[in-house]
C-alpha cells in the first residue's frame, strides 16, 4: 500500500519546500532584509540587481518545475521539460536575456468549465514568462508582505482557507457579528486598473523603474483566444500568470487598511492596554469598549483574494457597510459589485457561504453558537468527484490499473476530509455522501469489496485504521468517505513568519546540513550539465543530509559524485530519481569492472554487507555485475 497524502499535507509540503528552496539557494537572508526593510517603511529603488541574480534565476526554476502547471504548454508549445535540457549556463542566459530589454510573448487563453455552467478564462504565459514571473514574484513577497493586512488570507505565505473560516468563527462566536455583507466583485481579475496597480505598487515602496516597465509589459501581453483572434488588453491581469495572485492583492490590500481604518485601526484619545492571545494576536477589547459607547459603525472584514465578508453588529449598520463599501470600490479601485451575487444575510435566520463552507449561528442557551456545513455548491462538486472517482475505479482495466486508480480515490476522499473537517457539522454531511458513493461502489465493483484485508503503517491506517467503516478491495484499503473527524479552525500564529529566521523555525526545523557545501554546489555546478541535474544534486543534498547514499559518510565539496543510476547511455535522465549522490571512490567501483580496481578500492572503503548490498543494486541498474567480498 502506498500511503496517501491529504490535501492539506499536499499543500504544506509544497509550501515548506519553497521557503526551504531559498535556503538552498543563499537567499533566505535577502529576502529576510528586503522583508526587514519593508517593516521600516524603506524605499526599494534597485529591486532588478536581486531579481536578475544567478541565484534568484536558478531559485524560480526550482520553484515553477514543481508547479502543476509547469507541464501546460503556453503559445510556443515549450514546457518545464523544454528549460530542463538546457544547461544551466544556457538556463541562466536565457532568463537574462528575458530581462534586457522585456516584451512578453502572447497569453494563451483557455476557458475552464464553472459549476454554474459557465466558463473561467484562464491566461497561460510561455513557459520562460512564467520563469520572469516567478524570478519577480520570489522578490517582490517579501517587500509586500511586510505591508499586507492580518486580514488577508489568500495567496499568502502560511494562510488558507482554513484561517480564513477560524477568522469568521472568531467574528460571529466571539465578537457577536450576526449581520454578514457578502460582496461579489463584478470580473475582478479582468478589470483591475493598469495606471492604479502601478501607483499602489509604489505606493508600497517598490520604486524600481525598470521594473515597473517590466510589469507594465507583462499586463499589456497580448492575449490569444480560443477561436485565434488576438486582443491587447487595456485593464485586468489574466487568471493563470505567477504574478498575478500578488497583484490582485496589492489591489486589494487597500480595501483591507480602508475597513480596517473604520474600526481596527481607529485611534482613540487615551492609549488602552493591549494583550496578545495563544496565537499572538493583538487584544484590544479596551479600545473596542470605548469606541462601542461612541457612534462609530463597527466592521470587520475578512478576505480570500477577491472573495470577502464584511461583519456587522445590526442589520442598519450592515446595510450602510454594504453602500459605502460599493460606492468606495467604485470611486477608488473603479471596480463594480454583482447586485445579483451582493447582500446582506442575517446569521440567526440564512446561511452565508464563503470558500465552500456555509455559515450560520444557533441558539445555545443563552448564547449563538456557528453552525457550519459544506455548501450545497461544494457537496455537489465533491458528489461528482467521487461518483467519478468510483467508475474509473470499476472499469480499471487490470490489476495495476485498479491499484493506480484505488490510490487517486483515496487521495481525493482524503483530501475532502481534510479540507471540509473544520465545518462544525462535518459528520453529517459525509455521512450523506457515505450513503450515496457506498452504494456505488457496492453496485459498480459486485462484491470484490470485503471487510478482511490488512493494514500496513501509513498514512491510512493512523489516520482511518480505527474505524469500523473500514472495508477492502482486492485487500487493498480503501478510505471511509464517512469517517471524518472535525477539528477545529486554527489562526495563523504571529510567530509564524516565512521572512524572519524565528519565524522559519515555527514552520520547519532548519536544515541539519552543511549549509557552506551546500552552497559551494549551487555555485560550482558541473559544466555542460542541465539545469535539471544542477538543481537535483542540490535537492539530493538536502534530502542525504550530506551523506554518501552507500557508505553513509558525510561527503566534502571535492568528493561529491552524483552518479545516474540507469547510465545516460543507456537512456537515463537528469530527473531526481534517477541521481543519487556518493563519494568519488564508491562511484567508481560502481562502474569498476577491472578486479584489481575493486580490490583496490574495497580495501579503502571497507565496505560492510549491508553497504556493499547498496552498492551491487546501483551496480545492477548500470548492468554491471555484482561484487561478492
Amino acid at each position: 500500500m502506498v500511503p496517501v497524502l491529504t490535501s492539506e499535507q499536499q499543500e504544506r509540503k509544497p509550501k515548506q519546500r519553497k521557503i526551504r528552496n531559498s535556503e538552498y539557494y543563499g537567499l533566505e537572508e535577502t529576502f529576510d532584509g528586503l522583508y526587514a526593510d519593508s517593516r521600516k517603511g524603506k524605499v526599494f529603488n534597485h529591486l532588478m540587481e536581486i531579481i536578475e541574480s544567478e541565484e534568484n534565476i536558478k531559485l524560480a526554476y526550482r520553484t515553477v518545475k514543481k508547479n502543476t502547471g509547469s507541464d501546460t504548454a503556453g503559445v510556443d508549445k515549450r514546457t518545464i521539460a523544454d528549460l530542463a535540457k538546457l544547461s544551466e549556463e544556457e538556463y541562466v542566459r536565457l532568463i537574462k536575456k528575458q530581462f534586457s530589454n522585456y516584451h512578453p510573448r502572447p497569453v494563451r487563453r483557455v476557458e475552464i468549465p464553472k459549476p454554474n455552467g459557465k466558463t473561467r478564462p484562464l491566461g497561460i504565459p510561455t513557459i520562460a514568462d512564467r520563469m520572469v514571473q516567478q524570478c519577480i514574484l520570489q522578490v517582490m513577497e517579501p517587500v509586500c508582505e511586510a505591508k499586507f493586512s492580518e486580514n488577508s488570507n489568500g495567496f499568502r505565505p502560511n494562510r488558507s482557507a482554513e484561517t480564513a473560516i477560524a477568522q469568521c468563527m472568531r467574528l460571529i462566536q466571539v465578537q457577536h457579528m450576526y449581520h454578514v455583507v457578502d460582496l461579489d466583485i463584478k470580473g475582478f481579475f479582468d478589470n483591475i486598473n493598469h495606471t492604479k496597480l502601478i501607483r499602489q505598487i509604489w505606493g508600497l515602496g517598490i520604486r524600481d523603474k525598470k521594473l515597473l516597465c517590466i510589469i507594465k509589459e507583462m499586463l499589456k501581453a497580448p492575449i490569444i483566444l480560443p477561436n485565434g483572434e488576438k486582443i491587447i488588453p487595456t485593464k485586468g491581469t489574466p487568471q493563470g500568470g505567477i504574478l498575478s495572485p500578488l497583484l490582485a492583492n496589492i489591489v486589494l490590500n487597500e480595501l483591507d487598511w480602508w475597513i480596517a481604518s473604520q474600526w481596527e485601526q481607529m485611534p482613540t484619545k487615551t492609549k488602552f492596554k493591549t494583550r496578545n492571545n495563544a496565537q499572538g494576536t493583538e487584544i484590544k477589547s479596551h479600545a473596542y469598549r470605548a469606541l462601542r459607547r461612541s457612534r462609530l459603525k463597527e466592521v470587520h472584514a475578512v478576505r480570500y483574494a477577491d472573495d470577502f465578508k464584511i461583519f456587522c453588529p445590526t442589520h442598519e449598520e450592515a446595510v450602510r457597510v454594504y453602500k459605502a463599501t460599493e460606492m468606495w470600490l467604485k470611486d477608488r479601485l473603479g471596480l463594480e459589485i454583482s447586485p445579483e451575487k451582493s447582500k446582506v444575510v442575517n446569521l440567526k435566520r440564512q446561511y452565508s457561504e464563503f470558500l465552500g463552507f456555509k455559515l450560520k449561528v444557533r441558539k445555545k442557551g443563552k448564547k449563538y453558537v456557528v453552525r457550519s456545513h459544506m455548501s450545497e455548491k461544494a457537496y455537489k462538486k465533491a458528489h461528482e468527484k467521487l461518483s467519478e472517482e468510483v467508475e474509473k475505479l470499476a472499469h480499471s482495466p487490470d490489476d495495476t490499473a485498479q491499484f493506480m486508480q484505488l490510490h487517486n480515490y483515496n487521495a481525493v476522499v482524503a483530501g475532502l476530509h481534510e479540507y471540509y473537517c473544520i465545518a462544525t457539522e462535518i459528520s453529517e454531511d459525509f455521512g450523506k455522501l457515505a450513503f450515496s458513493i457506498n452504494k456505488q461502489l457496492r453496485n459498480r465493483l459486485k462484491g470484490d469489496i470485503s471487510r478482511n484485508g490488512t493494514l500496513r503503517n501509513g498514512f491510512i491506517k493512523e489516520k482511518y485504521g480505527k474505524s469500523r467503516q473500514m472495508r477492502f478491495l482486492h485487500e487493498r484499503p480503501l478510505v471511509p468517505v464517512g469517517y471524518v473527524q472535525p477539528k477545529n479552525a486554527q489562526h495563523k500564529r504571529k510567530s509564524v513568519n516565512k521572512y524572519t529566521p524565528e519565524g522559519r523555525t515555527s514552520i520547519h526545523k532548519n536544515l541539519e546540513i552543511d549549509t557552506i557545501t551546500m552552497l559551494w554546489l549551487m555555485r560550482n555546478p558541473v559544466r555542460g550539465r542541465s539545469i535539471e541535474y544542477a538543481d537535483n544534486r542540490i535537492s539530493l543534498y538536502a534530502a542525504q543530509y550530506g551523506k554518501c547514499a552507500v557508505t553513509g559518510q558525510v561527503m566534502n565539496a571535492h568528493d561529491i559524485h552524483c552518479h545516474h543510476k540507469v547510465p545516460v547511455s543507456m537512456g537515463g535522465t537528469d530527473e531526481y530519481a534517477n541521481l543519487v549522490l556518493v563519494l568519488k571512490n564508491v562511484h567508481v567501483l560502481i562502474h569498476a569492472s577491472s578486479e584489481t580496481t575493486i580490490k583496490r578500492y574495497l580495501g579503502e572503503l571497507k565496505l560492510e554487507k549491508s553497504q556493499l548490498e547498496k552498492l551491487n543494486k546501483l551496480r545492477a541498474k548500470a548492468e554491471m555485475p555484482p561484487i561478492n567480498l
